[in-house]
């Protein structure tokens, strides 16, 4: 006989049952049973003696005991619990495991955030533009409603209204001097007469046993550059001045660098110049020395080793001294300004990371000092070059080569919209600079949208160094006129002629560091990104192409 089992569950604090009581029967007076039970449509729980509704009717049909049924109502309340916790533990992880915990799908908020950000679920897909508009300016609202172009040209709109090209404050040399004093008492303020480069004679206090490289950080912690060092120690005390029983070892410092920007070109441009014969580079294609190994980055993800000391980075250019040398031990010392050494470092243009942690005094998120200050102290001549190529095509080609893997142009999509939300943020906050150089902000991207805006940086540079010192060259030139711009680089350099042998071994060489085969079989980026990022770079192209006086800039046909 069927019977239509009530019950009603109190759990006391300690979650034990207290009872379980049924109603059997059209006989059974109703009045016997508790009055928490006489409510026939609710299941209540009591938790902490407070009364919550938790389910509707429970119904059983049971030809069982009272006694079986009793312990079935108790085990299937706890198995029900337990799967719904294990339920719920699993969408936590697979939210974490799909995502990264950035995209705020599933049940996770987004965890990464520039400043104070909040977020809204008020923001519905039929939502106004001009509702939308607001959204973003006061509730910062989250990336993953914002990837349709629509939304993403507002934050867009709101970063080009916050862009202001404002002329940075100039440090002080005694300023400088208190920040780098051990880099200031090594290098001079005056070099060599009959050199281009920045040459001094330093004197040498070791013996023949001693090992001049044993301390050199790039010797040490770079497996590749061992075999560098291993031939320079063997050469070293043959190429010591010796006078009044003294030894004296030539130091140098580059006189031209070739500053970036990276994805641009600058491996192709450096492989074809150190071809030349009157060029010489350091020993380390880029030593990123004033960037970040003199503040002890290596990756700046890793955390921050020993700093490299500027001996560390004048070893690098012993190589081209120790040529220099040669020619001013001989009867030809004339012909020793017809050698120069270059560094072509592509992180020096744009990358100050690092000086919120060793820099103080800072102006509104500014840093107070930048790399082009330090290398003007030294150097008031130096000669820079800088290669740049469009913006939007520099963005895919870093994503490419420096995302490990699951890449995609979805992905890449995803990155480019997450991060010109990180950065309208930022620029709600603070100015344009602030941003440009700010660690943080830097590192939340996911792409490194920053580099690409050329013209802030080279404003910068054109704060210490005139207009006539650097050369700012397009990779899409270099790439359609090899000779062309090799041309420009050999006069900016005042590099003598070459014979057609020497100018066609340098200028119909294959191309350097091109996109790999794998990278090339994505294809190129979504329609809709591309949109998305000429609309981003299209007012710092516009200012670029001012400053320089060449529309070409503008890459408009690229």
């Amino acid at each position: 006989m069927k019977h239509c089992i009530q019950r009603c569950i109190a759990l006391l604090s300690n979650d034990l049952h207290r009872q379980c009581f049924k109603c059997q029967r059209p006989t059974h007076n109703i009045k016997e049973c508790p009055s928490l039970c006489r409510d026939k449509n609710k299941v209540l729980l009591h938790v902490d003696s407070k009364q919550m509704n938790l389910l509707a009717v429970l119904e059983v049909r049971t030809y069982h005991s009272e006694s079986w049924t009793g312990l079935f109502c108790l085990k299937k309340g706890k198995l029900c619990s337990l799967m719904f916790g294990l339920l719920i533990m699993m969408l936590v992880m697979a939210s974490y495991i799909l995502t990264g915990a950035k995209r705020g799908l599933l049940l996770m908020q987004p965890a990464l955030r520039y400043g104070a950000f909040t977020s809204s679920s008020n923001l519905m897909d039929n939502e106004s533009l001009c509702d939308m508009k607001d959204h973003y300016q006061t509730s910062k609202m989250n990336i993953s409603y914002a990837k349709d172009y629509p939304s993403i040209k507002v934050i867009i709109d709101t970063i080009t209204t916050n862009i202001e090209f404002i002329t940075r404050h100039l440090p002080d040399l005694e300023d400088l001097k208190k920040q780098e004093m051990h880099m200031f008492s090594v290098i001079p303020n005056k070099f060599l007469p009959n050199s281009k480069n920045p040459c001094w004679y330093e004197e040498y206090k070791g013996n023949t046993t001693r090992d001049p490289y044993a301390t050199n950080s790039y010797a040490l912690y770079s497996k590749r550059f061992r075999t560098i060092f291993d031939y320079l120690r063997k050469v070293f005390w043959s190429h010591l001045y010796h006078y009044k029983e003294k030894h004296y070892r030539l130091r140098c410092l580059p006189h031209f660098y070739i500053i970036g920007q990276p994805k641009c070109g600058t491996t192709d441009l450096y492989d074809r110049l150190r071809l030349h014969p009157d060029v010489r580079f350091s020993a380390i294609k880029e030593p990123h020395w004033w960037t970040r190994k003199r503040f002890g980055i290596i990756r700046l993800r890793d955390g921050f080793h020993d700093r490299y000391p500027v001996e560390d980075y004048l070893d690098l250019f012993d190589l081209a001294a120790h040529q220099i040398q040669s020619v001013l031990q001989g009867d030809t010392a004339k012909d020793s300004s017809k050698i120069i050494i270059g560094e072509a470092s592509a992180s020096t243009m744009w990358d100050n990371n690092a000086w919120i942690f060793f820099y103080d005094n800072s102006t509104e998120g500014e840093p107070p000092f930048l790399i082009q200050d330090f290398i003007h102290a030294f150097q008031p001549n130096a000669k820079l070059i800088v290669m740049l190529r469009d913006p939007v095509e520099r963005l895919y080609s870093d994503y490419l080569y420096f995302a490990s893997a699951n890449k995609s142009v979805e992905d890449f999509h995803e990155k480019v919209a997450e991060s010109l939300q990180l950065f309208e943020n930022c620029l709600a906050d603070y100015s344009l600079r602030a941003c440009v150089y700010n660690n943080t902000i830097n590192n939340a991207m996911p792409v490194r949208l920053q580099v690409g805006l050329y013209v802030v940086f080279l404003l910068d540079w054109l704060t210490v160094f005139n207009k006539d010192q650097i050369l700012v060259l397009r990779l899409e030139d270099h790439a359609s006129n090899v000779k062309f711009t090799m041309h420009m680089v050999f006069q900016f350099l005042d590099l003598g002629a070459l014979s057609e042998k020497e100018e066609a071994l340098i200028t119909k060489s294959p191309a350097s560091n091109t996109r790999r085969p794998e990278d090339r079989n994505l294809g190129p980026m979504l329609p809709i990104t591309k949109e998305i990022l000429r609309d981003f770079y299209q007012p710092f192209n516009t200012k670029l192409a001012q400053v320089l006086s060449d529309e070409a800039f503008l890459w408009k046909k690229s």
